[in-house]
């Protein structure tokens, strides 16, 4: 199975369409009060709208975060190879003076117990944890997930292509961009049936693009 590429992300997502806006952000925090809503900051393959939506339709985009001395790292739990993405994936471990960006989605409590399926938390994978992250206006508690007893290990080469374009998706800055481009892969080369749920997903998005765009 060929992966796929930046140059089918650029055909694919929605250009003039922009992110939230701050303002819009904080109209939102009535949802997370009255609890019908949660926020997940995301900073491995969930940073791509498409791959978190395949199981958790909710999430939309909340802005964009940074965690203050934490690091991105990739492993397997206890060394077992990951059956999906075939090598190591990404989890996070305190490092003073590093930071990790990535997504902050608004999600729906109906969702939450599909997400922590996705992390495996009930097999002991990965655990949730509260972190405060950084935004462009102020500090703010979410959810996100750490994996234990990780055993470091590269990913795949269509693991990190996900990340990589969540990352241009989400327009985090050009700089960790790049750091992520430059991490060594396993060079695994054989197929991965999430790839497939996901260039379906990429083509019905490319679909609804253009569907708004002909309105327009």
């Amino acid at each position: 199975l060929e992966y796929l590429t930046l140059e089918i992300l650029k055909q694919t997502f929605f250009y003039g369409i922009p992110l939230p806006s701050e303002d819009s952000v904080m109209d939102n925090s009535s949802d997370r009060q009255n609890g019908s809503t949660f926020l997940y900051f995301a900073y491995g393959s969930n940073l791509l709208k498409e791959r978190l939506q395949l199981k958790n339709p909710s999430a939309t985009v909340y802005c964009v975060a940074k965690l203050k001395d934490y690091k991105l790292v990739f492993g397997n739990h206890k060394g077992l190879a990951s059956q999906r993405w075939h090598g190591g994936v990404a989890t996070i471990e305190h490092s003073p003076g590093d930071e990790v960006w990535g997504i902050m989605w608004r999600m729906n409590m109906s969702d939450l117990e599909s997400l922590d399926r996705q992390e495996n938390v009930k097999m002991g994978t990965y655990s949730p944890v509260e972190v405060n992250v950084s935004t462009s206006r102020q500090d703010l508690s979410c959810r996100t997930y750490i994996m234990n007893s990780c055993v470091y290990a590269p990913p795949s080469p269509q693991y990190l292509q996900v990340i990589v374009m969540g990352a241009e998706q989400n327009g985090l800055p050009e700089d960790y961009q790049d750091k992520l481009r430059s991490i060594q892969t396993n060079k695994y080369e054989g197929p991965l049936p999430v790839m497939e749920e996901l260039e379906k997903a990429l083509k019905k998005s490319k679909e609804r693009t253009e569907e708004i765009q002909s309105d327009d």
